[in-house]
């Protein structure tokens, strides 16, 4: 399952900037293709790997492990909508289903965390907090329709809480335990850092949100209490890393782009919110700057991982070798992408287009060693 989420994020969003560059599909549907097709799905599984390492317990059951392919479907059924095949209610419908499904990983979450040996790292918070933000934004999409005056407004909120929220808090979180795997080298401060952190990310989060809803100096200083986790985050690394080693490393590289999209989220909420760049042109830059980084990254350290479990091999090796190269290159493409994109400048798609295209390269060319290594056993 993990393995066909990996695979699946990759091909949407290959998908998407094709579309996006052939024209005819909506902003809005592109979007929803991205976050409900492939990075919902996606996340939830990632949640289902972590957890249990956080907890220092057995693995996810079957019934957590396949709720991601549910999700998928979900998220197939609101692009469906988006584009005009499906009915009118199907919005509500897939909001409606995504939300308990959400719901049901929550309750699972808690138990076990309850049944932690010890205390849990503080990680399995953010992911808690993070689908909770997630299932509040699904219940605005019902609502939307049931109050037309305030669907602006609301939809401003669904936004955030869905980005910022759900995959923001999500990625905040994982990135400070990933970073460290990819570069074995530990961080004993990661999990004090992130238990710091969690109330200020999730006050930045309401701030930013309702304040883009309702109120725009709130969004404002929301803005800046996730900005100085992000920067906290960063800076922390370099003085234990140094810019040259998160430079230089593949993985890190990539990771660390995705942290530096995160910060560029922000400053296109803020110059957004002063009428100086046009609201429409962020998604694209997110999605480019920030999503790509983030899932190139994660998939770098964990495919392997999941491909080949248990104790690490030669052939893993071979796996993570193939993924890494090319990866600083494709980090910078990301970045420059998204701020070419942010700028208005749509031909960066190009840029997003060709560094997606080496990634699922590097992917077949580490499936191909691993079983290179395997034929002769």
């Amino acid at each position: 399952m993990l393995i066909y989420l990996g695979f699946s994020t990759v091909a949407v969003f290959i998908a998407a900037l094709l579309l996006a560059d052939a024209g005819g599909t909506s902003a809005p549907a592109l979007a929803h293709l991205v976050f409900a097709v492939g990075i919902v799905p996606l996340i939830f599984a990632a949640i289902a790997h972590f957890v249990p390492v956080l907890t220092r317990g057995r693995a996810a059951p079957r019934t957590v492990r396949l709720l991601p392919l549910l999700l998928q479907l979900t998220g197939v059924l609101v692009f469906r909508a988006f584009i005009g095949q499906a009915p009118a209610n199907a919005l509500a419908a897939a909001a409606a289903s995504t939300a308990l499904l959400a719901l049901g990983f929550v309750g699972w979450l808690m138990c076990r965390a309850k049944a932690t040996l010890g205390t849990p790292h503080p990680g399995w918070l953010w992911y808690l907090l993070a689908i909770l933000f997630l299932a509040t934004a699904l219940l605005l999409v019902p609502a939307m329709s049931a109050w037309p005056p305030l669907r602006p407004q609301l939809r401003l909120l669904h936004l955030h809480l869905n980005t910022l929220g759900f995959i923001g808090l999500s990625a905040l979180g994982t990135l400070q335990v990933l970073l460290p795997t990819a570069l074995r080298t530990p961080d004993s401060a990661a999990a004090g850092r992130l238990r710091r952190q969690l109330p200020l990310a999730a006050g930045g989060v309401l701030a930013v949100g309702i304040g883009a809803a309702f109120w725009t100096p709130a969004a404002l200083v929301g803005a800046a209490m996730l900005l100085a986790i992000t920067l906290e985050t960063a800076f922390s690394w370099l003085r234990r890393y140094g810019g040259q080693r998160l430079l230089l490393d593949p993985a890190a590289a990539t990771l660390l782009a995705a942290l530096a999209g995160f910060v560029l989220l922000i400053g296109l909420g803020v110059a957004h919110a002063f009428g100086v760049l046009a609201g429409d042109d962020a998604v694209p830059a997110f999605v480019v700057a920030f999503l790509l980084p983030l899932v190139s990254g994660a998939l770098t350290q964990l495919l392997p991982v999941w491909y080949l479990p248990g104790k690490r091999t030669p052939a893993r090796d071979r796996m993570h070798s193939a993924l890494r190269a090319g990866g600083v290159l494709r980090a910078l493409l990301f970045v420059v992408g998204g701020v070419l994109l942010a700028l208005g400048i749509a031909d960066a798609l190009w840029l997003a287009a060709v560094a997606t295209l080496s990634f699922a390269v590097a992917i077949l060319r580490s499936l191909l060693r691993a079983r290179e290594e395997r034929a002769p056993s």
